[in-house]
């Protein structure tokens, strides 16, 4: 399939790399998921906050642990009980309709895609060769963009469906399962079974991936390669030792830049940001910010083939560049709009937060106890709201008349401005750009 590469080899490269579609989808998911979920479990800014950060939690507690996980138990077994951890997730998530129940969910998914995405990539390096090792490691970040391309796809096609966050979710469960049956037939790494004592093991593993009869030369320098490890400790990191501390700076530096120049936010939030700035629908919003997803995957193609020839310092410069202006322009662009994040993400007056929990309830029939705590919101109350803030007041409007009515206020217009169309897509443009060039200078 790839010269100088194994069928085998690579077939086991890409069932492992099935980690980084899952990642991917994971991460997009959120976006549209979001703004069902935020109306139909009438979640607060903050719950809305807390739902897309507990993936984040439970990936910092995989990242610490997750190191230690895959030397102890091994690469492939890892991967393993990443994906099952992800079924079970998602599986958490399906049959209840639960603020705490979600954040549990999407910890353990969070644990899931951060133990995977460590555990994927050093798999991927052991078993492949040498003079592959590059190109088959970069699947994994072409299956990472991919899979927040199809994520924001899902959120499109449910966009409109009644509980589609629920689908959404959903979809990982059979792919996610099928990775960790793979795997259970696909070999461990020869890297791993050299540490754990196992040259034979090793050895055999060697011949089938590289289809030769002799892997004697390549596991000689396994061997090699684990004494010469073994002369550094972790306090190295910090020590001028080879160039070591240097090494660590430049890296910390890089994942630093690639938190703080807002690119995970705008993965979270993509759908919620174009809704503000006037793709006033979730299906608008959610069809916006698929152009996103497809970005990213045609700009991560080209930076992984031709990395090696142009230099990943070029690409970075390049890129960093391009993003500077692009986040430029959107500030002057956005500065033009009157942004109303509130309209997207609001805290609820009483009794709007209170019939909002009310229609979740089981058991509640005929609108009974919504007729009754509905007109608990008096005139004097109305008008009380039209003198604090006309959108406030109206969006309160909309809360009790759509639950009286039992119809949803998802997608319903909710500022009383429109934002001119050249502004609006100037603004999606800059977006688009930003993504671009962040996939080409700092990765998917």
């Amino acid at each position: 399939l790839i010269s100088g590469c194994g069928t085998f080899t690579f077939l086991s490269s890409a069932f492992a790399a099935v980690s980084g579609l899952l990642m991917g989808y994971e991460l997009g998911l959120i976006s549209g998921a979001l703004l069902q979920m935020s109306s139909i479990l009438a979640l607060s800014c903050k719950e809305q906050e807390i739902v897309v950060s507990s993936l984040l939690f439970g990936a910092l507690f995989a990242s610490l642990t997750g190191g230690f996980l895959i030397d102890r138990f091994g690469r492939r077994l890892a991967i393993i009980i990443a994906s099952s951890l992800l079924v079970l997730g998602s599986l958490i998530l399906l049959p209840y309709e639960s603020y705490g129940i979600l954040i549990v969910g999407r910890i353990a998914i969070g644990v899931s895609i951060s133990l995977s995405s460590i555990a994927t990539c050093v798999y991927i390096a052991e078993i492949a060769p040498q003079h592959r090792r590059g190109l088959l490691v970069s699947l994994n970040e072409l299956m990472i963009v991919t899979g927040i391309l199809f994520a924001y796809i899902s959120n499109y096609a449910f966009a409109s469906v009644s509980h589609g966050w629920k689908y959404m979710f959903g979809l990982v469960i059979p792919l996610g399962a099928l990775q960790a049956i793979a795997m259970y037939f696909l070999p461990p790494s020869p890297r791993f079974l050299v540490m754990k004592n196992n040259d034979e093991a090793a050895r055999k593993v060697l011949e089938r991936l590289r289809e030769t009869s002799d892997a004697t030369k390549e596991l000689t320098v396994i061997k090699s390669s684990l004494k010469d490890e073994h002369q550094y400790s972790f306090l190295d990191l910090f020590r001028s030792k080879n160039n070591m501390r240097a090494r660590m700076l430049v890296g910390l530096t890089l994942v630093f830049f690639v938190q703080t120049t807002g690119q995970p936010n705008i993965l979270f939030y993509a759908s919620t940001v174009l809704k503000s700035v006037g793709f006033q629908s979730n299906e608008a919003a959610s069809l916006a910010s698929t152009g996103v997803g497809v970005v990213k995957v045609v700009s991560t193609v080209p930076a992984t083939v031709f990395v090696d020839q142009v230099g990943s310092k070029t690409f970075l410069c390049i890129g960093s560049s391009v993003m500077a202006v692009s986040l430029v322009t959107m500030g002057l662009v956005n500065r033009n709009i009157h942004v109303n994040f509130t309209n997207v993400c609001r805290s609820q007056s009483p009794e709007d937060f209170f019939l909002r929990r009310l229609g979740n309830l089981t058991g509640v029939t005929n609108g009974s106890l919504k007729d009754l705590f509905g007109s608990m919101a008096s005139p004097e109350r109305l008008s009380f709201d039209a003198q604090r803030s006309p959108d406030v007041a109206r969006t309160g409007e909309l809360n009790r008349t759509a639950l009286a009515g039992g119809k949803s206020t998802t997608g319903s217009h909710m500022e009383s401005g429109e934002v001119p169309v050249v502004l609006k897509w100037l603004s999606l443009a800059s977006l688009l750009v930003y993504v671009a060039a962040f996939s080409i200078g700092l990765g998917p």
